[in-house]
């Protein structure tokens, strides 16, 4: 984990809606600069909306997002790139037919020309994407996807980076692979907003956690305080807690 310091997001009882549907209903939480943050919940509970609404791709119909100091509600996601912030979706949505070269060249497109270092620092980070350079993104394996996705975030310098399931729908040891470069990202100096159903992995990593039902956060703590939590252990982890 890396030093943190002052509050870089603040996300204020915001309220989300699809249609009638209340998505999100009063959320607030915040992120330090140079934190690791989980949000956790079951599927439906809010997690990608909110971050959908941090990065700009959807509008909080009620309350505010301060990010450095200035409010950004409402502001485009294209925006919000030059801002440093950098969304990683669920599902990867790398560009099948471009090769991992060109994938990655798109993450700098807000720069006149491609930085060398940050391509050498990406590559670094994920040897296999160096020895699949010139492939098709879309003849990777799902996790040789993740990590060009990954890479091709942090080609955009990020400040804060935004990550949806990186975990979801890889092999055990491909999933430690990803958590280990999370961590190196972040003792690099970049914060990181992470969802994530893998509650093992995520809150060892965590500096710390909110855990999100049906659009609503309903609990908070350090990562190893959330871990320790019998309610937790329960919902997340498969374990049977033995009533006292």
């Amino acid at each position: 984990m890396g030093e943190t310091g002052g509050v870089l997001l603040d996300v204020d009882d915001i309220e989300v809606r699809y249609g009638a549907i209340r998505a999100l209903k009063g959320v607030s939480f915040h992120v330090n600069d140079g934190e690791i943050v989980a949000l956790l919940g079951a599927n439906g509970a809010g997690k990608t909306t909110t971050q959908k609404t941090v990065s700009g791709m959807m509008r909080p119909a009620v309350g505010t997002i301060t990010y450095d100091g200035e409010q950004i509600n409402g502001v485009p996601a294209h925006t919000l790139i030059r801002r440093a912030i950098c969304h990683v979706p669920e599902g990867r949505h790398v560009f099948p037919r471009m090769t991992v070269a060109e994938n990655l060249e798109m993450g700098a497109f807000r720069f006149k020309k491609i930085d060398s270092a940050d391509l050498d620092r990406a590559l670094a980070l994920f040897p296999r994407l160096k020895e699949r350079y010139k492939q098709q993104a879309g003849t990777l394996s799902g996790g040789e996807q993740q990590m060009l996705a990954i890479g091709r975030a942090l080609m955009g310098k990020p400040r804060l980076l935004l990550l949806d399931e990186p975990s979801m729908g890889l092999a055990p040891m491909i999933v430690a692979q990803i958590f280990a470069i999370i961590r190196e990202i972040n003792q690099a100096g970049v914060t990181v907003l992470l969802v994530e159903q893998n509650a093992q992995q995520a809150l060892t990593l965590a500096d710390r956690g909110y855990v999100l039902e049906t659009g609503e956060i309903v609990l908070e703590g350090t990562g190893r305080k959330l871990l320790a939590d019998d309610r937790i252990r329960a919902a997340y982890l498969g374990e049977e807690i033995a009533p006292s």
